[in-house]
């Protein structure tokens, strides 16, 4: 028998749902495990990442083509970084909009306590800071990177890792950021026609 116009089956929504919900939840364990790499459709600009310290127990990195929504490449350097302690976090990004030009604003940290990630991966055009790493490997194999699960490139490909990292003063233009564990800690999250971005 048909539900009435207008109704929903359940039963039958649910013999559709199911599965694709566990499609999903399987695609989003992989990726918080640092197995899958996110893959979407980067915005046309980057944004702005800051804090004044970062320190990892693990940190690789490679080259890649990020791809925009029309096409366009951008190359970014891949920054796994493994598990990680941040004295404070800033991004900004601009948006235009009929009203002009609106700053999207997140902070966390500082006062508030320190903001931890694991596996994170930035998507970076640039880094500037003070570093310090413990047994780096520079120019090894893109595809036998170790140190932070699930990031490695191509075999043949240019790579770079180290078994720690400290980095002060931490500057950054990303494309995009992905984690699988990020707590912050006294996050604000601010929206401002002509707003202060984070440098």
């Amino acid at each position: 028998m048909n539900p009435p116009e207008g109704r929903t089956s359940w039963k039958k929504a649910a013999v559709i749902a199911v599965p694709a919900l566990a499609a999903v939840a399987v695609l989003a364990v992989g990726m918080a495990e640092g197995v899958l790499a996110s893959s979407f459709a980067v915005s046309g600009s980057a944004f702005q990442v800051s804090s004044g310290r970062l320190t990892s127990k693990g940190l690789a990195s490679y080259v890649q083509v990020d791809r925009s929504a029309d096409g366009e490449g951008h190359p970014v350097a891949l920054l796994g970084i493994g598990d990680a302690t941040l004295s404070d976090i800033c991004q900004s990004a601009q948006v235009r909009t009929p009203l002009g030009t609106v700053v999207f604003k997140l902070t966390a940290g500082g006062d508030s306590g320190e903001v931890t990630a694991s596996n994170l991966v930035l998507d970076s055009e640039d880094l500037v800071g003070d570093a310090a790493f413990g047994q780096v490997q520079i120019g090894r194999d893109a595809s036998t990177l170790d140190t932070v699960p699930g990031m490695r490139g191509e075999a043949g490909q240019f790579g770079l890792q180290a078994s720690q990292a400290s980095v002060s003063r931490v500057r950054s233009h990303a494309r995009s950021a992905t984690g699988g564990d990020f707590k912050l800690k006294g996050l604000a999250l601010g929206v401002k026609l002509n707003g202060k971005a984070c440098f």
